[in-house]
């Protein structure tokens, strides 16, 4: 079966930038499954995924704006100390999510000086080339129930 709109796919993957660095990868771990076509991964992966099947392997070389997007200036910004109440000690690398206008944003302490805390609410990928190994282990039809909830249940997947 090749993959299409509605399958579940599973899939081994190693990411790594344009240095090399291993970002992340399912070595030594279950493959990662999701439902083709209901925006489960970055879309610039999903498309090179098109027409695959179980046992294929491909590199894909997935630009910003088809991964997690350009950085945008706006999303970094100064707040005050005392924004993050009840949190001890705020160290460069922690994360929070912020309430903002738009609604939940998850944000990444980047600097701390001072009663000034600089916060990051862009994805950490962002901006990024990603460079994507994969192997397809399995593509299946999904079910109606997991067409209509947008993601794949069971195994490798979201349990009700």
């Amino acid at each position: 079966m090749q993959i299409a709109q509605n399958s579940v796919v599973a899939f081994h993957y190693t990411l790594t930038n344009d240095a090399g660095e291993v970002l992340d990868s399912s070595e030594g771990r279950e493959p990662l499954t999701y439902l083709h076509g209901a925006g489960n991964i970055i879309p610039g992966l999903e498309k090179e995924m098109e027409g695959r099947a179980a046992g294929d392997k491909l590199q894909a070389k997935v630009s910003p704006e088809e991964g997690y997007g350009e950085v945008q200036p706006q999303l970094v910004q100064e707040v005050p100390r005392d924004a993050f109440q009840g949190v001890e000690s705020v160290e460069p690398g922690m994360q929070f999510q912020a309430q903002t206008q738009g609604g939940p944003l998850m944000v990444t302490v980047t600097k701390v000086e001072g009663d000034t805390v600089t916060v990051d609410g862009n994805h950490p990928l962002a901006g990024q080339t990603l460079n994507f190994d994969v192997e397809i282990a399995e593509v299946r039809e999904a079910s109606e129930e997991e067409v209509e909830h947008g993601h794949v249940h069971g195994e490798g997947g979201h349990e009700h």
